[in-house]
């Protein structure tokens, strides 16, 4: 899996007293092991490449990196992915396709689940894969000719839009955002949920979307906006 273009930003999406009272809940030895799933082996290849941008050794959040650090977390964690609140990628999951998705895959999803339920096992040292190297600051995005959409946008000249960025001045419950064509055709492009704005972070889309002049943008509720990016020229 590649790494991710943003910080993925695990640990604000439950709070912080959830997680402590998840943790302290938990037993001081761990439970008997049913699972082949550990640690070394796969659940740290999830944390490393879903995670580990913003839980690591001097981020704002808590570190997950080493077992040490994890496992105290477990059922925490399988209770957040699987409510789909960590990562916290604030939109659902196949309406319009990212290639920076960072929602977990189900099988990445059952892993989780299979390894905390199974006891948390740590597994082989000789499994374990080599720390990521994680880059201090987030690439800049910023275009020219980007273009911002608030309310009924209507396209004043074609696009082409490879990504976006959401400004809202609040958390958004949902939202779901079309682009419509003037031949009547529509396209999703978004479908926010429970997405917060202190987590901000582009959506590139898997394919750039051309759109003619007069297309226009639906769904965007007040206080949202898209700063949409235009395809970077090829090189």
């Amino acid at each position: 899996m590649s790494q991710p273009l943003h910080a993925c930003r695990l640990a604000a999406a439950v709070t912080a007293a959830a997680l402590i009272v998840a943790a302290s809940a938990l037993p001081g030895r761990a439970h008997d092991v049913t699972t082949r799933v550990t640690w070394n082996r796969e659940i740290s290849r999830i944390v490393y490449s879903r995670c580990a941008t913003c839980h690591r050794p001097g981020s704002t959040a808590f570190s997950l990196l080493s077992y040490q650090e994890a496992s105290p977390w477990a059922k925490a964690i399988k209770a957040g992915v699987l409510r789909r609140t960590m990562p916290p990628w604030g939109a659902v999951k196949g309406f319009g396709t990212f290639r920076n998705d960072q929602a977990l895959l189900q099988e990445e999803l059952d892993l989780i689940a299979n390894w905390v339920d199974g006891g948390t096992p740590e597994g082989n040292p000789n499994d374990l894969p080599r720390r990521p190297t994680i880059p201090e600051a987030t690439p800049d995005l910023s275009r020219s000719g980007e273009i911002v959409a608030t309310g009924h946008f209507r396209f004043p000249r074609p696009f082409t839009i490879d990504g976006f960025w959401v400004t809202a001045a609040a958390d958004v419950t949902s939202a779901r955002v079309t682009v419509a064509f003037p031949d009547g055709r529509i396209e999703p492009l978004v479908w926010l949920r429970d997405y917060a704005s202190r987590h901000s972070h582009p959506f590139l889309l898997r394919k750039a979307l051309g759109v003619p002049a007069g297309a226009t943008i639906r769904g965007l509720p007040a206080g949202v906006g898209l700063r949409l990016l235009p395809l970077a020229p090829s090189r």
